[in-house]
């Protein structure tokens, strides 16, 4: 675990000058529970008494409110130091019913400090008087990378707080994580611009042509926010390439009578304008790469849905066409709830995360065979938005499966535990799985046998804490 400053060092520290209660935030999950360990550790710095109490009346207060399992909260790993030191871990690891919690606390002035990674900045909204950074960095898909100018001020935003402080503190602390020349580099960077998440992939593409044509859809598609920002970039790039353009010598067609500057310059202008003119089309390529792929696989009949086009478009899911060709080769037919969870999770369950392992294969060879089979086609095809790094993956179908016949979560956690599963990535793998089949569960007209046995499976997955964690959401 990297050596940074204790949070027993930075909660002394801040005590002393009447700054708490604080967030701080480190980089990663591990981080977090690492310093919660060592502050249920040392008795310096546990509460007196009277504060635990407080503290043990308020969450008797949260568990009625909200009729969470007090079992589950009392025998959490970090109960004891969240009582005793007034400290918790806040991150995606941890169930959303103990995270929660922790918000309840925060907000009633009962937690000294919040130890969290980044999802407390961007989606809850409660301060502390003072905000600790400890890393400028955090962990992307291709290794560390700086925080933007929004992510810091994510985290700075929740210093001071309405009503009480009549200014916040966000401070950075010096480490080799932590350089304050960059933090300060990061601020003074202007927000990042607004980008459109709106692609025309097939599961789009199935749901708009419920209601237009296949020429409807192109028009739609020109019009789109991402397909304005596409243009504007392109022309921003021609601009760039009609004045590099100009810095060339009159008669610029013979490179080869060029100097080596002109003709890397010559270089830049193709490139350029090759790029301006890939990103001005490239919602509408993306748009025949779907409509290709779909007509390919059955789902559109000249310009409008086929049959199986109309059922699969019901499925509102980024899976809608794998779920589909499942459905369409037979895979889910006459399936027990059992298998039906075990092949719905393996292609919900993310191949980087930690999950129950199980020796040997979850599912049956044939099954295997087959959905691997259907994960290939789809992916030779090239469809934007299917997923070309899907896989089936035995350890979510294993987890998923070992819930279902587990009786209570308590029991379920040891399973997590021992194996060293964080429980906020079981609980969203199984309602990850739960929606899935939920969306099958739509197909009643369609698919009436396997909607009815989709929808059982559902309702057994998503049992408490489960059923907790959906209404708090709701």
């Amino acid at each position: 675990m990297r050596e940074l400053v204790s949070v027993g060092a930075i909660l002394v520290e801040l005590e002393t000058h009447n700054l708490l209660p604080t967030i701080i935030f480190r980089s990663s999950r591990a981080q977090c529970d690492y310093d919660v360990q060592r502050v249920t550790g040392n008795r310096k710095l546990h509460l007196d008494n009277s504060f635990q109490r407080e503290i043990r009346a308020k969450i008797t207060e949260v568990i009625e409110k909200y009729d969470i399992d007090r079992q589950l909260v009392i025998s959490h790993p970090q109960y004891s130091a969240l009582v005793t030191a007034g400290v918790g871990a806040h991150h995606a690891g941890q169930l959303l019913m103990w995270r929660l919690l922790l918000e309840e606390l925060m907000s009633a002035g009962l937690l000294r400090a919040l130890v969290a990674t980044g999802t407390v900045a961007a989606g809850v909204d409660f301060p502390a008087r003072t905000v600790i950074v400890t890393a400028h960095s955090r962990r992307g898909q291709d290794g560390f990378e700086d925080l933007t100018s929004a992510e810091l001020q994510q985290m700075s935003g929740r210093a001071g707080r309405r009503g009480k402080d009549t200014v916040g503190f966000c401070i950075a602390v010096p480490s080799t994580f932590c350089d304050g020349r960059t933090v300060l580099k990061i601020a003074k960077r202007p927000p990042e611009p607004l980008k459109s998440s709106y692609f025309p992939g097939p599961s789009t593409v199935l749901n708009l042509l419920r209601y237009r044509t296949v020429d409807g859809l192109s028009y739609t598609v020109e019009r789109s926010l991402a397909s304005f920002v596409d243009r504007k970039e392109a022309t921003i790039l021609r601009t760039q390439a009609a004045k590099e353009q100009e810095l060339l010598p009159e008669r610029s067609d013979d490179e080869g009578k060029l100097d080596r500057a002109n003709k890397q310059r010559v270089k830049r202008v193709r490139r350029l304008e090759r790029e301006a003119e890939s990103l001005g089309g490239r919602q509408i390529k993306m748009l025949e790469s779907s409509l290709n792929g779909l007509r390919q696989l059955g789902y559109i009949e000249g310009e409008h849905l086929s049959n199986k086009g109309m059922w699969a478009s019901n499925l509102c899911t980024s899976l809608v066409i794998e779920l589909a060709e499942m459905i369409e080769a037979g895979l889910l037919n006459d399936v027990s709830i059992e298998v039906l969870v075990a092949i719905i999770a393996s292609i919900t369950g993310d191949s980087h995360r930690t999950y129950l392992r199980i020796k040997g294969g979850m599912l049956s060879e044939d099954i295997r065979t087959k959905l691997t089979t259907i994960l290939d086609t789809l992916r030779d095809l090239s469809m934007p938005g299917v997923n070309s790094g899907l896989q089936v993956v035995d350890d979510a179908a294993f987890t998923v499966v070992s819930w279902l016949k587990t009786t209570t979560w308590q029991e379920f956690r040891l399973l997590l535990m021992a194996a060293n599963v964080a429980e906020g990535d079981a609980a969203r793998l199984i309602t990850q799985t739960a929606e899935q089949l939920n969306q099958i569960a739509r197909l009643s007209y369609s698919h009436k046998e396997l909607a009815n046995i989709a929808l059982e499976a559902r309702m057994i997955l998503l049992r408490p804490p489960l059923t907790e964690v959906l209404s708090v959401q709701a």
